[in-house]
């Protein structure tokens, strides 16, 4: 068989072949027909072995060299038709650059209007110089209410308005026993006092975190969260206090001015105590009043319980709901949407990661 192979004419014909090819398919067919398991080139290579040995040297090399021959021919071909479908494309399809860029990974993740409106508020009190403090949700009876100043009488010790843990509820043997009671702690001013414990003025601080009561409807849940702010020192007055709160209202909720009413109230922990309205023009309603939180000095019981000179210290504090003002600011109808996991509310309410708030560059996004 190799005796009547002309492999010069056999190199023309696909040489033929591959020039004619018109597109990437059928020089594609090609190849494979060529140089394929199958090909004409591997079926002269298949033969070497019934030649003898100085036919199948010289034989051997023509073929080699055919293939090489014709693979670089392949390889030449399919770049000229590789060039050509491009120059194809891009003289036949267009792209709107108008359209919107498509949502990626980055843009699908949301971040919960609750942590939004953490990172706002501190970043504002961060600006007056306030520190962040933490601390267990798990408290002990006498740092959620003792300390506090909130007699044992008070109506937010009893069961139907707090967590306790098992054997720590009021009457219960452990609790007679002089067992320390746990609850979980249904404000974050226990933070308060194990600050006054641990160091000593001047202190400023806020304290963001979960707080529990046994709650729940539209605007309450029995898990919820809560800011707090504490200053104390030797010369802090209700002045100081006032002008806190209104450049803290100012901020978060962007506006020039706002109007804000100071109503006096009563708290076990401080002394005057204020409930605190602002005109809700600050979210486009005008003429209505909204309450956002509680304030007042800190009962002199309380510095004298963290063993502080009543005579020498004073300062005020301040206590708001996180998911409240959240729900001011962004006009969220109901709390409790905030903790179904519901995605469809995450994507309306939530903010992308990159929403970074920021008093320079502007707390919403």
């Amino acid at each position: 068989m190799t005796e009547t192979v002309d492999l010069a004419a056999l190199e023309r014909a696909l040489t033929s072949e591959i020039a004619a090819a018109p597109d990437l398919a059928a020089l594609e067919r090609v190849r494979i027909a060529t140089l394929g398991r199958k090909g004409h080139v591997s079926e002269l290579m298949a033969t070497l072995g019934t030649l003898p040995g100085e036919a199948r040297k010289a034989f051997g090399q023509a073929v080699n060299g055919v293939k090489s021959r014709i693979g670089e021919r392949l390889e030449v071909r399919k770049v000229e038709l590789e060039r050509a479908a491009l120059t194809a494309r891009l003289a036949t399809e267009k792209a709107d650059v108008t359209l919107p860029v498509r949502a990626g990974p980055l843009h699908d993740g949301r971040i919960h209007p609750v942590s939004q409106v953490f990172d706002e508020v501190v970043e504002i009190f961060a600006d007056m110089g306030f520190a962040v403090a933490e601390g267990p949700d798990i408290e002990t009876d006498d740092y959620n209410f003792t300390k506090l100043n909130i007699p044992p009488e008070h109506p937010a010790r009893q069961e139907h308005d707090t967590f306790y843990m098992l054997g720590s509820m009021p009457g219960s043997e452990e609790a007679l026993s002089n067992a320390a009671a746990m609850v979980l702690r249904t404000h974050t001013s226990p933070v308060q006092i194990r600050t006054m414990l641990a160091q000593r003025p001047p202190i400023r601080i806020i304290v963001p975190g979960r707080v529990y009561r046994l709650d729940s409807d539209a605007t309450h849940t029995p898990m919820f969260h809560q800011i707090e702010g504490l200053v104390i020192d030797e010369t802090t007055h209700l002045g100081h206090l006032k002008w806190c709160l209104e450049e803290f209202c100012k901020a978060f909720f962007e506006v020039e001015a706002v109007r804000m009413r100071f109503r006096a109230s009563h708290f076990p922990f401080t002394e005057p105590s204020m409930e605190v309205d602002i005109d809700a023009a600050a979210i486009g309603k005008p003429g209505q009043w909204l309450e956002i939180l509680g304030s007042g000095m800190v009962h002199p019981n309380v510095i004298r319980n963290c063993g502080l000179d009543p005579d020498k210290y004073q300062g005020f504090a301040f206590g708001m709901g996180l998911d409240r003002i959240a729900m001011l600011k962004y006009a969220i109808p109901d709390l409790r949407d905030m903790f179904a996991a519901d995605l469809r509310w995450l994507r309306h309410y939530g903010f992308t990661a990159l929403d970074v708030p920021t008093l320079a560059g502007g707390l919403s996004p």
